[in-house]
């Protein structure tokens, strides 16, 4: 296809001379689309409603086209609009009609077709004049993104995305509780790592303890004993030395501001619901985990095999990837991929002066990025070289220690996932083997 051979002879300019280039400007109702040669010529402008019915006609449309003007390839291109996108995406590309003209369906970053609108001077801003950019973003050969990978994909990137949802959703409640834990146990909420009873303030224990005690005097003058067995019961004998942190604990609620007694079961009933709230997503996110694993079975089973082969990669991490990335086909080098994950950095230099303070682009897709980071914390506590690159790096600066480290860690991640890949090989002891 002339847009995944863009480079070589005359057989692709001929390709590209007889390409339709299609875009769609995509609403929740409607979409707009213009088709261009590959000279810039409008073959063709319509509205359709963003619906089955809608649907038919622009393949209709798009199919007499490609006929009435002799030409063999299409590429279509949409910005990603949120969901609105998705249906008319998957039409075309599994449209057993459009299959002779070899169609490439894209979703475009809004923000790559706002950047090309900006090199039309004082364009107004239409529906059918955005529909005429995307197209012709796509007639010079701006598109760099993967294309359109159908059903399968989309069932795998569907349940992938929801699980980050979900994740999202525990970090919002845990922030959103703040207020209240510091409200009802002030000293719970700000001491530093060392003076904390508790490791984790959102554990079982510590839920228990915000939970169970009306009121801090219940905890401070309660006896030590007591404390002791309530702190081993709840932690299920896990602490290894529940005397100290009960007595961390009972010095935490005697130092912590006293609130009136009117305030304090109406904090118990909402510190209690954000809890339930975060047992449920975790739940949830376990169903979900259950069903990622069922739906990779039978999905690129050599390029999972090769994720899962790197220590502190499982099965949601893999899928996560593999459900962003499609087929690492469709990058030519690891830099092409940390790019479309947005794990690049922008230059920040001017004459001799080059600055430390660079910051990530951000530009890519934010699921695949989430997902390297995820999995390069993890690989981090597994491979001692991605251990030591982390703690080299994390030493290199004084502010934004773990962040920086972390991405940087992620980006010799991307290196290494790319190369596994394309090689189809597993990691495995520190070496790189063939898969049998």
């Amino acid at each position: 296809h002339p847009y995944l051979f863009m480079k070589g002879g005359d057989l692709v300019k001929n390709n590209f001379m007889s390409t339709l280039f299609v875009g769609i400007d995509v609403s929740s109702r409607t979409n707009v689309l213009c088709a261009l040669n590959f000279q810039g010529d409008k073959l063709l402008n319509l509205k359709a409603l963003n619906n089955q019915p809608g649907a038919e006609s622009i393949l209709d449309s798009i199919l007499g086209c490609l006929n009435s003007n002799g030409l063999e390839y299409v590429v279509i291109a949409l910005e990603s609009t949120s969901f609105y996108s998705t249906h008319i995406a998957n039409f075309l590309s599994s449209s057993e009609e459009l299959l002779p003209f070899k169609p490439l369906v894209y979703c475009l970053n809004p923000k790559s077709v706002a950047n090309y609108r900006k090199s039309f001077v004082d364009i107004d801003k239409t529906d059918p004049l955005d529909a005429f950019v995307i197209a012709d973003f796509a007639r010079c050969g701006r598109i760099t993104s993967e294309p359109w990978r159908g059903a399968q994909f989309l069932a795998l990137q569907r349940l992938s995305r929801h699980r980050l949802h979900l994740v999202e959703c525990i970090t919002r409640e845990k922030t959103y509780m703040v207020s209240n834990i510091y409200l009802k146990f002030s000293e719970l909420a700000v001491l530093d790592k060392d003076e904390k009873p508790f490791s984790n303030t959102y554990g079982v224990t510590s839920a228990a303890v915000l939970t169970e005690f009306l009121s801090l005097d219940d905890i401070t003058y309660s006896s030590i004993e007591d404390l002791v067995a309530f702190v081993s019961a709840k932690g299920k004998n896990r602490f290894s030395d529940p005397y100290e942190t009960a007595r961390l604990l009972q010095k935490a609620a005697r130092d912590s501001y006293r609130l009136d007694q009117v305030l304090y079961e109406p904090l118990n009933t909402s510190i209690a619901s954000s809890f339930n709230l975060i047992k449920a997503f975790d739940d949830e996110i376990k169903v979900v985990d259950k069903a990622i694993e069922k739906t990779i079975k039978g999905i690129n089973p050599v390029e999972y095999q090769s994720l899962t082969s790197i220590p502190g990669i499982g099965p949601v991490l893999a899928s996560g990837i593999l459900a962003e990335i499609g087929t690492i086909t469709s990058f030519g080098s690891h830099d092409s991929l940390a790019k479309y994950a947005g794990l690049t950095w922008r230059v920040n230099q001017s004459g001799d002066y080059s600055s430390d303070d660079t910051r990530m682009t951000k530009t890519g897709n934010k699921y695949l990025r989430y997902y390297l980071i995820e999995a390069a914390n993890s690989v981090i506590n597994h491979v001692p070289e991605y251990r030591d690159f982390y703690n080299k790096k994390y030493g290199e600066v004084t502010t934004h220690c773990h962040k920086r480290a972390l991405a940087l860690t992620s980006r010799k991640l991307v290196r290494l996932i790319f190369g596994l890949l394309t090689k189809n090989q597993i990691y495995s002891s520190g070496k790189v083997g063939e898969i049998q």
